[in-house]
This record gives C-alpha cells, structure tokens and sequence, in this order.
C-alpha cells in the first residue's frame, strides 16, 4: 500500500517518484525514476537503518542510471533495537518483504552488508520468487578481527547472479578469504573491489558503487548484448 510523501514533476524527464511502502508490516522507501528499468530491494546493515545517509545517497545515485530502489527494514531496526535479531526473523522479514514488493519492473535484492547477508541467506534457504539476481554493498564475510568464511557458506545454494562491490580495506571482508569464496562461485559471480575502501564505504563517492551495480544489472537483463 503507498502513502505518498514527495510528488515527481511530471514533466521532468528525470523525475523520481518518492513514496512511503508497507511491506507486509515492514516500513520501506520507494524511491523510482521517470523509466526506470529495474528494481532493487535494498535492505540496510546492523547499524543503521533505511534513512541512514548512506543508504539515501545511494538511493538517489542509482536513481540517476534508471534504477529504482525499494529501501526496507529489518524488525531489530524498525522497532528501534540496537542487537540484530536471529537469522530465522531476519530471513523470514527478508521473504515477507520480497513478497510483499511490487513486481512490474526486473527486480533483484540484496542490500548493505547484514541486509543483504540476510537476503542471500534467505534466498538459499528458499529461491524468492522472479529473483533476478544478488547485490551486496560490503558483504560481511567475518566479524571484524576474526576473519573466517562460514559466512558464505550458504552462498553456493543461493541460485543466479550475484554482484560483490567491496572495499579493498574492508575489516569484515578481508579480500585473501572473500575472493577465493567468489571464485568459487564461478561466473555467476562478479566482484566490483574499490581500491582503499573499508566496510563503511568511507570516502567514496557514491557514483563508484551506483555505476558498477547499474552496469551489472544491464549485462545481467540483457546477457547477449555485445560489451565493449
């Protein structure tokens, strides 16, 4: 159900329309540009919600190369909690929000490190339905000084593509353990690695991450398009 909180100009080739989205109980930001020619539902990270700055930001970047996003949150956040919640909630709150999400346009999922762990988690658990493929903005391979992979174990049996746009400095991806784990995957897997980067994203600008995930969402919608 929308509730509209910001109108588009209607004669505005670049228009975005901002609206408010019930996802099945979970509170979510449409935010869908004049054309748009795919959907992402992004979920947030442990420590901040779907407003955070960044999460806005990257919003609005992808906005500009035609790409809507659908920003949700988890229960632990929208109930104002500071400790995530199981990955049993979590991964069931990722499944009523896909759900729940409009499906008119290519729509993939995924989101800023726990969300879009959640989301692959999930996904394995039980394909979501018309899943297009896999974003991560800063997958949490490890907690921070504890490098391991059991993280990603999961991530074999979550089926289509995926998309990996990490930090290069990343303390919860160290690149020696994250990138055997993609390789692994084989060439459903693509890793977009910013050099410098930590988990935060620190820094960056948020065009480096909105243009390989636009440009990725088209070569995976339109896989016999010549590259050059």
């Amino acid at each position: 159900m929308f509730t509209l909180s910001t109108d588009a100009d209607p004669g505005d080739a670049l228009a975005v329309t901002a609206r408010a989205f019930d996802l099945a109980g979970h509170p979510g930001l449409l935010l869908r540009p004049r054309g748009a020619r795919a959907l992402y539902l992004f979920a947030h990270g442990a420590g901040a919600g779907m407003r955070h700055p960044f999460m806005a930001g990257l919003s609005e970047a992808l906005a500009e190369r035609g790409i809507a996003t659908l920003r949700w949150e988890l229960p632990f956040m929208a109930r104002g909690g500071r400790r995530v919640d199981s990955p049993a909630v979590s991964e069931a709150a990722v499944r009523q929000a896909w759900l729940a999400a409009p499906k008119q346009l290519p729509i993939f999922a995924g989101g800023k490190s726990f969300g879009g762990r959640m989301t692959s988690r999930a996904h394995a658990a039980e394909p979501l339905p018309g899943l297009r493929g896999l974003i991560f903005v800063g997958f949490p391979l490890h907690p921070d000084g504890k490098p391991a992979i059991e993280r990603a174990e999961h991530l074999s049996l979550a089926a289509g593509p995926m998309l990996f746009v990490q930090g290069s400095r990343d303390a919860l991806a160290e690149p020696r353990l994250l990138r055997p784990v993609i390789d692994a995957l084989g060439s459903r897997a693509t890793l977009h690695e910013l050099a410098g980067a930590d988990h935060g994203f620190t820094r960056v600008k948020l065009a480096e991450i909105a243009d390989p995930i636009a440009t990725w969402i088209d070569r995976v919608l339109t896989p016999d398009r010549p590259r050059r």
